[in-house]
């Protein structure tokens, strides 16, 4: 829910200044909002990884995924790329037998394919109403599920809050270097608030990824991102007065099913087994 808002801002924002500095101020947020409150109750120890290289490429994916999903936004209404959003948990079952060694079988696949049919229908290449900032949104989701992989694996090792601040780091420092070419002062207070909550807020949700994945497996915890499509139909009638079509809405509920179904499966005890 707390990224379904997060959306919302972005997309205010991304009328008035480049994604790229969205997408920064999102991860400079992230990174301070959470140094002033792990800091002072757990000092500088927090900072130490004993995974460097996996925290930056988890970092380097979830740039890569606000940056096309903040992108998109501009051009698609909230709610679709909500929708399209949803594979990331498909993603994650996808991947999750051969990287995580979660069991995966043959219903599985075929929900997972009947999964990508959603988001065929919600995209609906080849007609009127397709739009190629839509594809921005599978990159997003791709990456995310990835994010969500190795974030799974470091679970074991990493403390939630270490895998939190290290999960925007690459945003927030290696795009100092392009900020001065793309930067646009902000022109107003509520601006620079938008441009706060967007730190704050990805911050939390992160914070709760990191913490979920350290107590359930990936199948699992993912499926319950589908709450944020409601946030994001919510968000995106109240500021910008959009409601999905009956193809989105059937396509994200195609994508859901699929989704509960390989999570559900994945909850079910073997015969015999604890």
């Amino acid at each position: 829910m707390l990224f379904a808002v997060m959306g919302g801002c972005a997309k205010l924002l991304g009328a008035h200044y480049s994604s790229l500095q969205v997408s920064w101020a999102r991860a400079f947020g992230h990174i301070v909002f959470l140094l002033v409150a792990f800091l002072p109750r757990h000092g500088l120890g927090v900072l130490r990884t004993r995974r460097p290289l996996m925290q930056l490429a988890r970092s380097a994916l979830l740039f890569l995924s606000n940056l096309a999903h903040f992108f998109a936004i501009t051009f698609i209404p909230l709610a679709k790329a909500a929708s399209i959003s949803l594979t990331a948990p498909l993603i994650v079952a996808l991947l999750a037998g051969p990287v995580l060694g979660e069991r995966t079988t043959r219903a599985r696949v075929i929900a997972l394919l009947c999964g990508f049919a959603g988001v065929v229908l919600v995209i609906r290449p080849g007609t009127s109403v397709f739009h190629w900032a839509s594809l921005f949104v599978v990159l997003s989701a791709a990456s995310y599920g990835v994010y969500q992989i190795l974030t799974r694996l470091v679970a074991g090792v990493e403390s939630p809050e270490t895998s939190a601040i290290y999960s925007s780091t690459v945003g927030a420092f290696g795009m100092l270097l392009v900020m001065p070419f793309v930067w646009i002062t902000p022109v107003s207070l509520f601006d620079i608030g938008l441009f706060c909550a967007l730190g704050i807020l990805g911050a939390l949700g992160h914070y709760c990824v990191a913490y979920a994945f350290g107590y359930g497996p990936a199948n699992i915890i993912s499926p319950f991102q589908y709450f944020q499509l409601m946030g994001s139909v919510a968000v995106g009638n109240l500021f910008f007065g959009e409601l999905p079509d009956a193809y989105t809405w059937l396509g994200a509920a195609v994508i859901i099913g699929s989704g509960l179904f390989i999570g559900w499966s994945q909850s079910r005890k073997k015969p015999g087994g604890a």
